[in-house]
């Protein structure tokens, strides 16, 4: 957690090169919104915003300070329990700083300010997990959060060997290597330069998006999905004020994070099978100071109503439990006039999505014949979805833009996704 200023969403895409047909949400986490989950509440049910601060030293207590006016000031987080149970915009406060550096909350705990709450939230390696069912996260993640990056790349062998392919190990370095390739291969020196697969693919649909949007407005803005970072990295070069990554695959955020802490890159590149060689490499990127990365679920974000000015949402659609929800919150934190840069390639997969909830994909009968794109457009102002979202509206697309995947040294995977440009109408003209 980045003092200075201030993480769908899931990250990346499934390919069919991954194992059980490997998608891009972190193994396990079926993004469930299970509002009588087990809670985890403060261990002093006395606490609140005045004496979260109380038991830190001085030391701690103006970087608390720092915090609540640059970060938590900014966009304000609320518990996401309160949220689903009734709505409540609970806030959430600094229970405790355990590790930090001069600027940067490395492990600590974050407090819902609702007495009848008090649900903690952990901030691991600079990463605020903040998603509703803490329980079940955790506990589906806990070989991502527990993982360790100092093992020599003998060791991290001989640890891939013993668990085999198809484990969770594997599939831990399969995602990591398909996707930090993408994000930042084109940083690496060692990378060749007649790559079949060239890296930044993931950027070039950002770009093309950013053409076509126009005037935008001030004020914060947010990557949803953002995996392994270089997408937020690349929004803040745009964008005067603070920008937010948020995804739920833990493995990414931390590899996100690490380049925003020590400016360099580490991860396993798949060479072929569960041979991977250990990349390293630095990366010093433009605005920075301006990013962070928090784990927020991208179908019930974290924030109040109209919290940010621009959002980018790429590549996710298909891989979240609810693809209406999530266009729902976009819809709800953006502010009016705000835009957003959106692609899907609609690669619908049972274990990200429960058929109902595709949008296209089946019941080729209909109407639209299963077409993914009719039904996003009939779903967007001025759409026949009867369930339609009328403050967003439509104002750029494209089809077929290449998106680009690189498996392991003999496989690649292109997608043709559809772009497009939204934007939020003003209160005045939505009906």
């Amino acid at each position: 957690m980045y003092i200075g200023w201030l993480c769908a969403g899931w990250s990346g895409h499934r390919g069919h090169g991954f194992i059980h047909g490997h998608d891009r949400r972190v193994a396990g986490w079926q993004g469930q919104r299970l509002d009588r989950a087990p809670q985890l509440c403060g261990a002093h049910s006395g606490s609140s915003r005045k004496n979260s601060a109380a038991g830190l030293s001085d030391g701690n207590n103006w970087r608390v300070k720092l915090i609540k006016l640059l970060h938590f000031e900014k966009l304000q987080p609320l518990c996401p329990r309160c949220r689903q149970a009734g709505g409540s915009n609970s806030s959430l406060d600094i229970r405790s700083i355990s590790k930090k550096t001069h600027d940067t909350v490395i492990e600590g705990v974050l407090v819902c300010t609702n007495r009848e709450c008090l649900g903690e939230y952990p901030i691991i390696d600079g990463v605020p997990i903040i998603v509703a069912d803490l329980r079940t996260y955790v506990s589906q993640n806990i070989i991502s959060i527990m993982s360790r990056s100092d093992l020599s790349e003998t060791t991290e062998s001989l640890l891939g060997d013993c668990c085999g392919p198809g484990s969770a190990f594997d599939s831990y370095r399969q995602h990591l290597s398909t996707y930090t390739f993408d994000h930042y291969g084109d940083l690496d020196p060692a990378e060749r330069e007649d790559s079949p697969v060239v890296p930044g693919s993931v950027l070039d649909l950002l770009k093309a998006g950013f053409s076509e949007m126009g005037e935008r407005v001030d004020g914060p803005a947010i990557d949803a999905g953002c995996a392994v970072g270089r997408t937020s990295f690349e929004m803040a070069k745009t964008v005067d004020d603070l920008v937010l990554g948020v995804d739920l695959n833990f493995a990414m955020l931390r590899t996100a994070s690490l380049v925003l802490l020590e400016g360099r890159v580490v991860y396993p590149r798949r060479r072929v099978g569960i041979a991977f060689d250990k990349r390293e490499f630095p990366a010093a990127l433009e605005g920075a100071s301006k990013v962070d990365f928090w784990a927020c679920d991208a179908t019930c974000l974290p924030f109040g109503d109209e919290s940010f000015s621009l959002a980018a949402s790429l590549n996710v659609l298909d891989c979240v439990q609810s693809p209406f929800d999530h266009l729902k919150e976009l819809s709800r934190i953006l502010k009016p006039y705000g835009g957003a840069v959106f692609s899907a390639p609609y690669d619908w997969n049972v274990n990200a999505t429960p058929v109902e909830a595709w949008l296209g994909g089946h019941s080729q009968r209909s109407e639209s014949q299963g077409a993914s794109e009719i039904m996003l457009r009939s779903i967007l102002a001025g759409g026949e979805h009867p369930h339609a979202i009328q403050e967003l509206e439509l104002v750029y697309e494209a089809e077929a833009v290449p998106w680009s995947l690189r498996l392991h040294n003999r496989s690649f995977m292109k997608y043709l996704v559809h772009l497009l440009v939204l934007r939020k109408k003003p209160q005045s003209s939505q009906p």
